[in-house]
């Protein structure tokens, strides 16, 4: 009779390399969540501070506030959002930092783009993965 030892190796070290993938994937996965989330709340506050500055900019509050919408200044946003990103040193946490400025009628939007650094190096995984959020903010004075 043949003796059936060691034949459970191979089969151990399929599961612990299965294993071995699966914590790397979630690691990664959870590096990347948490920088979208930090992603998340730059744009949020950028695009509050664009709303804000980019209404208050094209003198809407002089004079005290005029019937209907209020408008919002491309320029002044866009100015607003970048020294809202310079002032909570959004750089220096996150190297990279693409950032746009739309003003959609009322409405500023704020897309970020920046690299995240993974903990790990799955196969086949880009080289330089990136992350992005976008938020948006109206000022309605009526609200």
């Amino acid at each position: 009779m043949r003796s059936q030892r060691g034949s459970s190796m191979p089969l151990i070290l399929a599961f612990m390399a299965i294993i071995l993938l699966l914590v790397a994937v979630v690691v990664d996965a959870s590096a990347a969540y948490l920088a979208r989330q930090r992603l998340d709340e730059l744009a949020d506050g950028a695009a509050l501070q664009g709303a804000d500055l980019g209404a208050q900019g094209s003198d809407a509050y002089d004079g005290g506030l005029a019937d209907g919408d209020l408008a919002i200044s491309r320029a002044e946003a866009e100015q607003a959002v970048r020294s809202y990103l310079w002032a909570v040193d959004a750089h220096a946490d996150h190297p990279g930092l693409r950032a746009v400025v739309r003003v959609d009628g009322d409405r500023v939007v704020v897309e970020l783009v920046a690299p995240v650094d993974l903990p790990l190096r799955l196969p086949g995984a880009p080289d330089s993965p990136t992350v992005r959020s976008v938020g948006s903010a109206v000022v309605d004075p009526a609200e």
